[in-house]
């Protein structure tokens, strides 16, 4: 089975980090972006109306390959599944199409589109991911027996996004400000794809290059929606299936406070907010959700090797159901993912004229162990930045859930921004993370 990471990866290895958009979404600047991370910030609009024509920011965080892995694309699935250590990966795309925002008065008014693609691989054993992949396992003549308690996930999701926000300065003096804002979002599900592994228990055995499974149990999910049913690795089908019919509603929810200076600035611009809140349900003509029970009893075994060319989910499902030891407990056709709902909290502090320092908080309210739930990651980061109206430069400084500490650097000139979140740890200590955005968007008064 070939990972879709590889071909993910082929489309821009220097281009891919976890927190999207990091110092940009807290620029002193304000508008869509802003609210993005916070519906409330619609109501610092900078100008009466605000256009945004594209933004994009692809990311890919792990905890097995450097960067010079990436870049070098040498075994690139042998290298993922080396030593002992539980493989996570994450794969994230956002594209923003048109965009549009005005403020009236008190209120703030937007309107936007979004696309999104994820490839996730979660807790996978690296024994099994090497057996399955590779047909290999550590030594020519060998067995490894593996107890896990976790659910071992890969899944990938594709969906769009309609939003309308709406945010109210409720108190504003010479100081201070107040303000509160919402965003309901209508959803487009596209394409679906989930294999859970969980509480597996089993021994591997390799003789001569004949890899098998043996004396092994487990519960299993394998869910497929559209396109991604056919191929979980080919890269077409996740931007083909983008956007589905609506099916599915989910909102932001904010607030935001402002310690006014003088020059129509701030001291301190804070916030906090809930989003994606909610889930979408896939249908499709190849629908299936099923769940299983995995029991290969000792003395027979599956042989693993014909994983290797399979593609798609679809293909291991029929090859385990033809094996006789998959057993089926449940089966529906339509089914529910929830969004990846986070908790996220900052404070952009003016520490002298131009120079600000923010500090950035973000915590999943879901585990990404329940075969229903598209993944997210825990981010903490501190970004100083050199801020003008016109110009500005900073330099984003993070703690990653999966990939650790990054370091990056971006800049905006007017409308315009490019960044990265990890680009100096990157290129100077192969960081696990590597990331890019840019977008471009103008106001008008």
């Amino acid at each position: 089975m070939k990972l879709p990471i590889v071909l993910c990866l082929l489309i821009g290895t220097s281009a891919f980090a976890q927190d999207h958009f990091s110092g940009i979404t807290t620029s002193r600047r304000g508008g869509l972006l802003n609210a993005s991370t916070n519906p409330a910030e619609l109501a610092n609009l900078k100008t009466k109306y605000e256009v945004g024509v594209f933004s994009l920011s692809f990311n890919l965080s792990n905890n097995r390959l450097g960067f010079n892995d990436l870049v070098s694309g040498d075994d690139l699935e042998k290298k993922l599944f080396e030593g002992n250590k539980d493989v996570d990966l994450r794969f994230d795309g956002e594209v923003y199409g048109p965009a549009f925002a005005m403020k009236i008065d008190k209120w703030a008014f937007s309107f936007n589109t979004k696309a999104y693609g994820k490839v996730n691989f979660t807790d996978v054993d690296p024994t099994i991911g090497d057996a399955v992949t590779n047909g290999a396992l550590s030594s020519i003549f060998g067995a490894s027996t593996i107890q896990s308690d976790k659910n071992q996930r890969a899944n990938g999701t594709t969906w769009g996004e309609v939003a309308f926000g709406v945010a109210r300065n409720v108190y504003e003096t010479d100081e201070h400000k107040f303000s509160v804002g919402v965003t309901l979002k209508l959803l487009f599900p596209g394409s679906y794809a989930n294999l859970g592994l969980d509480r597996f228990s089993g021994t591997i055995t390799n003789n001569l290059g004949n890899v098998n499974m043996t004396d092994a149990s487990a519960r299993m999910n394998i869910s497929y929606s559209g396109d991604l049913a056919d191929d979980f690795t080919d890269f077409g089908n996740y931007t083909s299936s983008l956007f589905g019919k609506l099916n599915g509603f989910a909102t932001d929810l904010g607030i935001n406070y402002q310690w006014k200076d003088e020059n129509d600035g701030y001291k301190i611009n804070a916030g906090a907010a809930v989003r994606n809140i909610g889930s979408m349900t896939f249908k499709s003509d190849n629908n299936s959700n099923s769940n299983y029970e995995l029991n290969i009893p000792a003395g027979q075994q599956l042989n693993l090797n014909q994983f290797e060319s399979v593609s798609s989910f679809k293909e291991i499902e029929e090859i385990l159901l033809t094996s006789g030891y998959l057993t089926a407990t449940s089966n529906s056709s339509d089914f529910k993912v929830k969004l990846p709902t986070v908790f996220s909290a900052y404070a952009d502090v003016k520490i002298i004229p131009d120079f600000y320092v923010t500090v950035f908080g973000q915590q999943k309210l879901n585990k990404d162990d329940k075969d229903d739930q598209v993944t997210a990651q825990n981010v903490l980061s501190v970004t100083p930045r050199y801020s003008t109206q016109s110009f500005e430069v900073f330099a984003p400084l993070a703690s990653n859930e999966i990939s650790g500490f990054t370091s990056g650097l971006g800049v905006r000139v007017g409308g315009f921004f490019i960044g990265s979140s990890s680009v100096v740890t990157a290129l100077i200590n192969d960081g696990e993370q590597a990331d890019f955005y840019l977008g471009f968007r103008f106001g008008l008064q």
